[in-house]
């Protein structure tokens, strides 16, 4: 199949033709021409749409399917496809099914699952068996079948010494731990960020502190281990100053955020909506502010929509009961492009990811593998259940303006548009 992009913007600051407007045919699966002007044929799949951006395949690095045991939440043959029209070339896929993915045979499992998809699948195996945070998981075992990183989604590893020997052991492998950013024993059973709005609505707070210790904890171990660690979806402003110090120490530690933290704050909860009860609990608005600054000043790597579907019985519920999460691809470009610049958004989703997550850098530039993300940076929408892919629906930014529009993305020789 030959594809033709018409006018298309391209944004890749690695590439020669970065903030261009050109013509760009694919041929195969690969880029064989990139010019001002390109003849079309009646062979051509010609692509012509309003305002036409192209960037590199974007990479979401905590995507929830629930295949398998939770298929009703999202099945990964839904989810790649929600993750297609969404953007993204590539999703890192958390452990947290039915089983665990926990051993070879289950990160194989993913992995064929998603063969004919253009979006490709790279499983996070568990870290512990069962997620338990007990026994260390076969983690070699699961690299060698196609494992990229090992944590258990959304649960903390209480036991310092497992966490320390996580560390030591990946090492032989040049594997990436990630540990979730909560002490327990101080979040106790709160629910939402514990300030001024939980004590004046009557909900269980946790403490920021409980992220700051956590963190603390495991750059102090990661400081005498080595290894390469990960702190996925942090929301406050200490958390971003730890890291910050860490880096500067020369230690091999990176962190993701994601778009909801960036955008939304615990204002949200006078409504007491269940789809603005998540993991970590939504902060304050100096500690989004802090998160923005922290991706501009590079501290903070990644943006992720942590995307976690829960099915209806489990959060349309009261707000104590309801389980934690929100769905995210549909809606995380049109949240970030609103409070970030093009050049950081896209750093942030494509170079940043694939190098933390150990794959090869892609650029935009004649004879390489087509993997583009298509998208509009221009025009303000306001995201309602129409919009929503995913065979979940509880996502926090119903009602919720949102800025551009993705188009879809030409991946493993296929071009999906949404």
């Amino acid at each position: 199949m030959t594809t033709l992009l018409k006018s298309a913007t391209i944004i890749d600051t690695s590439s020669p033709y970065h903030y261009q407007t050109k013509d760009i045919l694919i041929v195969n699966g690969k880029i064989s021409e990139i010019a001002t002007t390109i003849q079309q044929e009646p062979s051509y799949k010609t692509i012509k749409l309003n305002n036409l951006h192209v960037s590199c395949g974007w990479f979401d690095t905590s995507v929830s399917f629930g295949e398998p045991g939770y298929e009703e939440r999202e099945t990964i043959n839904n989810g790649l496809e929600v993750a297609s029209k969404s953007g993204f070339t590539a999703v890192a896929v958390n452990a947290n099914t039915n089983p665990v993915i926990d051993s070879k045979s289950d990160v194989e499992f993913l992995i064929n699952k998603a063969t004919k998809s253009a979006t490709n699948l790279f499983p996070i195996g568990a870290l512990t068996k069962g997620s338990k945070g007990i026994d260390m998981a076969e983690l070699f075992d699961m690299q060698q079948s196609g494992a990229v990183a090992f944590g258990d989604y959304n649960k903390s590893i209480t036991n310092d010494n497992l966490m320390k020997l996580a560390l030591l052991y990946a090492q032989n492998f040049d594997g990436l731990i990630l540990s979730f950013p909560q002490n327990n024993s101080i979040a106790g059973e709160g629910i939402v960020n514990e300030g001024i709005n939980s004590t004046r609505l009557g909900i269980k707070g946790s403490a920021a502190l409980a992220e700051h210790m956590q963190i603390a904890r495991d750059l102090y171990l990661l400081e005498y281990t080595g290894g390469k660690l990960h702190i996925p979806t942090i929301s406050s402003t200490t958390s971003v100053q730890l890291i910050k110090e860490a880096k500067k120490k020369g230690l091999q530690v990176s962190c993701s955020v994601s778009a909801h933290h960036l955008t939304l704050i615990d204002d949200e909860l006078d409504f007491f909506d269940s789809k603005v009860r998540v993991t970590p609990p939504l902060r304050t608005k100096s500690d989004t502010k802090a998160l923005l600054k922290g991706l501009k000043d590079g501290i903070i790597d990644v943006i992720t929509s942590d995307h976690n579907p829960i099915d209806i019985e489990h959060k349309k519920l009261e707000f104590s009961l309801a389980k934690d999460g929100t769905i995210g691809l549909e809606s995380l470009f049109g949240t970030v492009n609103s409070v970030l610049d093009i050049e950081t958004t896209i750093k942030a989703l494509t170079i940043n990811p694939r190098a933390i997550f150990g794959q090869e850098s892609i650029t935009i530039e004649k004879d390489t593998v087509a993997n583009l993300t298509l998208f509009n940076p221009e025009g303000i929408s306001v995201f309602s259940k129409e919009n929503i892919l995913s065979t979940s629906k509880n996502s926090a930014f119903t009602g919720k303006e949102l800025k551009g529009k993705v188009y879809g993305i030409f991946a493993n020789k296929k071009l999906v548009l949404n």
